[in-house]
């Protein structure tokens, strides 16, 4: 990460970066452009929830067909309907800790776990960062990553923290895709990352008003690259070289234009009375 005052809008001078900040904007102005958005706009947002968790279960793991999740109401059990249904909680609590996260982003990641954990709550590793000796249950992210140890972890999410509180004239993409590399990077709980990653990436893109009524699940769009792509661009973040970062940037972007194509689908699919 940069070093000057503002680290957030160093990496958003990144080559690359602008194109991808330029083409995500033009994206999400034209999906809220569309007419069905003027007044079935919560459908939208509704049917972008479902689809976001589908997303972000299926990089954890469980990769259901959205018709199954749709049509699930169990998703108590161990394995992959756990997955589903965490992914689902924190799709929705996402959307009520928008003002909580301006004033205590680390209170947020906390909370999100917490509601990832779902019936974990007595065990005492939930809703705090992992302490020293505590290992990370974690399917597939950072397989390839070394895990850092707890005092690096909490030193990392302070500053994280205090980056976020401070403000910066950078992008909201920029700084959603820098959320979500440094928790993803860092793994800073026992388990659920993440899906805990991803839920904070949509917080971002909402909070900062790019995606005011949530309609652009970029979830959608990180499970659409695969998740070869997604790791292979989580190491270029971790690399922290200006080609890496920016590299995940332009990842993320992406995942982000394709959850506002998957948005238009639907927004066609409710104008031809299909959805």
């Amino acid at each position: 990460m940069s070093t000057s005052a503002d680290p957030l809008a160093a990496l958003a001078a990144l080559p690359g970066v602008t194109e991808s900040v330029d083409a995500v904007r033009k994206a999400v102005d034209r999906g809220y452009g569309h007419r069905v958005m003027r007044r079935r706009s919560n459908e939208v947002t509704s049917e972008a929830a479902l689809r976001g968790a589908r997303g972000s279960a299926a990089l954890a793991g469980a990769d259901w067909a959205l018709e199954e999740v749709r049509r699930r109401t169990d998703f108590g059990a161990e394995g992959e309907p756990r997955t589903v249904g965490a992914a689902l909680r924190l799709t929705a609590e996402a959307g009520q800790l928008l003002s909580v996260w301006r004033q205590s982003p680390l209170r947020v990641l906390a909370r999100l776990h917490l509601v990832a954990a779902g019936g974990a709550e007595a065990d005492d590793r939930v809703g705090r960062p992992r302490l020293a000796g505590e290992p990370v249950e974690e399917p597939l992210v950072g397989l390839d990553l070394p895990l850092p140890d707890a005092d690096e972890v909490a030193g990392r999410l302070d500053g994280l923290a205090r980056l976020l509180l401070a403000g910066s004239e950078a992008p909201a993409l920029v700084t959603a895709a820098v959320v979500h590399g440094e928790l993803l990077a860092l793994r800073p709980f026992v388990s659920r990352n993440g899906l805990v990653a991803r839920a904070a990436e949509r917080i971002v893109l909402v909070g900062s008003g790019l995606d005011p009524k949530s309609i652009c699940p970029a979830e959608v769009g990180h499970a659409e690259q695969g998740v070869a792509a997604y790791m292979a661009a989580l190491e270029g973040y971790a690399s922290g070289t200006p080609e890496g970062m920016a590299a995940w940037i332009a990842h993320c972007g992406r995942a982000v234009e394709f959850g506002v194509r998957e948005s238009t689908a639907v927004c066609e699919a409710l104008q031809r009375g299909a959805a």
